[in-house]
């Protein structure tokens, strides 16, 4: 068998816009298990918001790993066990918190499985459906996150959020940062993205680069589309990323996961 690890971005990607995983991609991913595969979520979610859907998918059954924070965390499910770990420092946070102010922009963080923020808008609002967490206003950021966090989310009209993004990048180098839908601006540590998820675990499982299938469609899955053996978007990825892919697969609402595996792993078998 040529791949030993797939890895898979949640929203957009394996998940409907209902946020539901389809029976198709559901029956192809528990069928590549059974094939000896490690299937590996990897999302800028908190892990909390990606427990259910590993679990759906027997990932933690089957010994595998998720990835969660955009790379930030990495949980060993069958142990119940978070192997990696990298935080933004608080000082970070505030300098962020800054640069939000100064850009005109939301920002939240995540504490104690809550989503921090001193204000409210419809994208903080997306945020919180999609991850269930409890939505906490603040009076002032800065005294409330008064302790490291695994990453921000700068939050903002998208044609706006975009042009902010150079910004952020230019103003702090030593931020990994990242868009992960067109209204969420994510800032990590420098070197913490999805790619360098996925080459630690391939490290620690002994598995080759070029064992490695990556799917994504966002600007925060393309370090793991280009770190992977073969690096697969789905077809709603965003315009500007689709050259740097190896091939594009059917839509997250056409089971386009169902296809990589059925193509890749399950046609290959029988080779």
């Amino acid at each position: 068998m040529k791949y030993k690890m797939l890895v898979v971005d949640m929203d957009d990607t394996l998940l409907t816009d209902d946020h539901e995983i389809s029976i198709e991609n559901a029956a192809m991913l528990l069928k590549a298990q059974e094939m000896g595969v490690y299937v590996v979520l990897a999302s800028g979610r908190p892990t909390s918001a990606m427990l259910a859907y590993a679990k759906e998918l027997q990932c933690d059954i089957n010994n595998s790993y998720m990835i969660s924070f955009n790379g930030s965390t990495i949980t060993d499910l069958k142990a119940d066990e978070i192997i990696f770990e990298h935080m933004l420092t608080k000082e970070q946070i505030h300098s962020l918190y800054d640069f939000s102010q100064q850009n005109n922009t939301h920002i939240i963080t995540y504490l104690d499985g809550k989503i921090i923020s001193e204000s409210n808008s419809e994208y903080i609002d997306i945020e919180r459906d999609i991850t269930g967490l409890e939505l906490v206003i603040v009076p002032n950021f800065k005294e409330a996150v008064a302790t490291s966090a695994v990453k921000c989310l700068l939050l903002e009209e998208p044609s706006y959020l975009k042009s902010v993004e150079k910004v952020l990048k230019a103003a702090m180098p030593d931020l990994s940062v990242c868009m992960s839908k067109p209204f969420f601006l994510e800032a990590a540590p420098n070197g913490i993205d999805k790619g360098a998820g996925i080459k630690f675990l391939a490290e620690r499982l002994n598995i080759h680069q070029s064992e490695i299938i990556a799917i994504g469609n966002a600007g925060n899955d393309l370090t793991m589309v280009q770190y992977a053996g073969l690096g697969v978007w789905v077809d709603n990825v965003d315009d500007e990323l689709r050259e740097f892919g190896d091939i594009i697969v059917a839509s997250n609402n056409n089971h386009g996961v169902a296809e990589v595996v059925r193509r890749f792993i399950l046609e290959e078998s029988i080779l």
